[in-house]
């Protein structure tokens, strides 16, 4: 029996792992994102899936773990003085935008025929926006540090903060609903005083308790004791702040915070990294599985309904807010879309309206199903705003866009490499016309003396507009290599009397190149590499004649590898790469000569013994 409960436990956590394995690299490839992999593996193998999990509450329990530390890896990038900063954002933007749209949602359930108390309780849930999903969507687009993903995080701070008096009203609200014991001002004030005390707390012990504690380990130089220690830290701030009635989440960020000006930084956020990342994926799963489809199959109607209502009504109070922050137009809809959906924190404001008698299990269900659904929601919706939303135009004021250019040297691309390129060139008192289509660069470059017209060297066109034909010389500076051999192909096709010099982002692009028949290409990191191992020779006390000489050799190396594998591909030549593996040598001298057995085996040892 032992053994049976083994196999099942040891089959289901399989079968976790197999699903996200699977669906995760399936949905990313068709440009659906991880988290809706990861939710649509839940429901897979969940209880309204393949039914290899019963108890998905369970595994959510553990799972928001993930989210946890998540967040202590977001505080540990917000210093507090940035925390600071932020102040405006997390109780002016956050308030604002939290109040606004909880009025709105319990609109949508008190016109529609639900009581007020049920009404609240229900659209102050779908208020808290999935940190879960934000903080991901985020990540996986690079927006963490931008003004916009800023923003988004201050209001999902104010969000963790406001689960603390949205469960104090709803024990406020529990003898309205229910006639249980009246719960008195007193007793909401206290739990918001308990609930500051243990932020309070918090604070003190991470200023004066945490660096010295890891300072001691440390010292210790066992590495396991240190993830030990990281792990409590996440932990032990989450169940402290979760016992002052906070949100776990909130307790392993100020954790973060506390720590995000330690010496130990880097090495807890490497610590807790492969639990966030596995744990995380775990909540989503988890989330998929919690999907009641027989709830939804009987009320499919309701749902439906309450799902657009909630997410169209929060994204319109979402944008009205920023747009009365003086956010534009594009800002204020990226963030309506992606916060519009409801979020973990609502199952917990939602499990405690039922105990306290608000809405029965039924309504708990549905509520938690139209949760789910606007989860599942939210990553389709932003593939919708991605190709529905215009692309947005660059300004191009004060900008001159190429027309009919004479200069006897055509630049293309003026980023960190052109910008050094030129500099001989007008030095030497040369004409030299400059292209480039980024905007910024080109008004940058004004700034600083440089004239730069606007125009995409890709298109012919503009190659002729720019006087490519008449140049006595063109230099392709851009710095993506596949643009770099379209316009060298273009050029040879078109112009191929005209000497085109290109930059190679790497070897394979250079190979590229050189087919396109460009005159010169130079690999954009190889001649400074080499300048910089041959000043290491020279400090190292080699002869500078001999580190000059040790350089030439290694171009010469370099380009014999290249012509091979001009013919042989990217895997030839490498005999011409001197690589830094030991070469097997005997385990140990031999005892003595090697003997001839023969008249023809002396006649070969004594050949190499007359040539010494």
């Amino acid at each position: 029996m032992a053994a049976e409960a083994s196999n099942s436990e040891l089959i289901q956590v399989v079968a976790l792992l197999a699903a996200g394995v699977v669906a995760v690299p399936i949905f990313k490839r068709i440009g659906l994102g991880s988290i809706l992999g990861y939710l649509a593996a839940g429901l897979a193998i969940g209880p309204f899936g393949l039914g290899i999990f019963n108890d998905s509450g369970a595994i959510l329990h553990v799972a928001e773990l993930g989210v946890v530390m998540f967040l202590f890896i977001i505080g540990l990038e917000m210093r507090p003085s940035r925390l600071w900063s932020l102040r405006r954002e997390i109780f002016g933007l956050g308030v604002l935008q939290v109040g606004f749209c909880a009025v709105l949602l319990t609109g949508v359930g008190y016109f529609t025929g639900f009581p007020l108390a049920q009404s609240f309780v229900a659209g102050a849930g779908f208020v808290l926006t999935s940190t879960a999903i934000v903080m991901q969507l985020l990540e996986e687009r690079g927006e963490m540090s931008s003004p916009g993903g800023q923003r988004m995080i201050s209001i999902l701070l104010l969000e963790d903060i406001a689960i603390v008096p949205l469960l104090a009203l709803v024990a406020f609200l529990a003898p309205v609903a229910a006639g249980h014991p009246e719960t008195t001002w007193i007793t909401v004030l206290t739990n918001i005083g308990i609930g500051i005390g243990a932020i309070v707390g918090l604070v003190v012990a991470g200023r004066y308790l945490l660096n010295p504690l890891f300072r001691i380990l440390a010292d210790s130089k066992a590495r396991e004791v240190m993830t030990a220690a990281a792990l409590l830290v996440v932990l032990g701030s989450a169940l402290a702040l979760q016992m002052g009635g906070l949100s776990m989440a909130m307790g392993a960020f100020l954790a973060g915070v506390l720590l995000s000006e330690s010496t130990f930084r880097h090495q807890l956020e490497a610590d807790v990294e492969p639990f966030r990342g596995i744990l995380l994926g775990l909540f989503f799963l988890a989330v998929g599985m919690s999907l009641n489809l027989s709830v939804v199959a009987a009320n499919w109607q309701m749902v439906l309904f309450y799902v657009l209502a909630y997410m169209i009504v929060k994204a319109l109070g979402i944008y009205l807010i920023a747009r009365l922050l003086k956010s534009d137009h594009a800002q204020a809809i990226e963030r309506a879309v992606v916060m519009a959906q409801g979020g973990e924190f609502a199952f917990v404001l939602y499990s405690a309206a039922t105990t306290a008698g608000i809405i029965d299990g039924e309504a708990n269900s549905l509520l938690t199903a139209i949760v789910i659904i606007s989860m599942v929601l939210t990553p389709l919706a932003i593939i919708g705003l991605r190709y529905l939303t215009p692309k947005e135009e660059q300004s191009l004021e004060d900008v001159d866009v190429v027309d009919d250019l004479h200069g006897s040297v055509l630049v293309i691309g003026f980023g960190r490499f052109g910008q050094i390129a030129t500099q001989p060139l007008l030095l030497r008192g040369l004409d030299v016309s400059i292209i480039d289509n980024d905007v910024e660069m080109i008004q940058a470059a004004a700034t600083f003396g440089f004239k730069v017209y606007y125009g995409d060297g890709t298109r012919l066109d503009i190659l002729h507009a720019a006087g490519a034909g008449r140049a006595r010389a063109v230099l392709i500076c851009v710095d993506k290599g596949e643009i770099a051999v379209k316009i060298a192909e273009q050029m040879k096709s078109e112009y191929p009397l005209v000497p085109v010099l290109a930059r190679a982002f790497d070897r394979g692009i250079a190979m590229d190149l050189i087919q396109a028949g460009v005159d010169y290409q130079l690999r954009e990191t190889f001649e400074s590499a080499l300048s910089f191992g041959e000043a290491t020779l020279r400090k190292l006390g080699i002869d500078e004649e001999e580190a000059a000489e040790t350089i030439r050799d290694v171009r010469e190396r370099d380009d014999a590898r290249l012509d091979a594998q001009l013919v042989g591909g990217l895997a030839a030549g490498r005999g011409f790469f001197k690589g830094n593996m030991p070469i097997p040598a005997p385990l140990a001298p031999p005892k003595r000569p090697g003997r001839a057995m023969s008249e023809e085996t002396a006649t070969v040892l004594v050949k190499p013994a007359a040539a010494d």
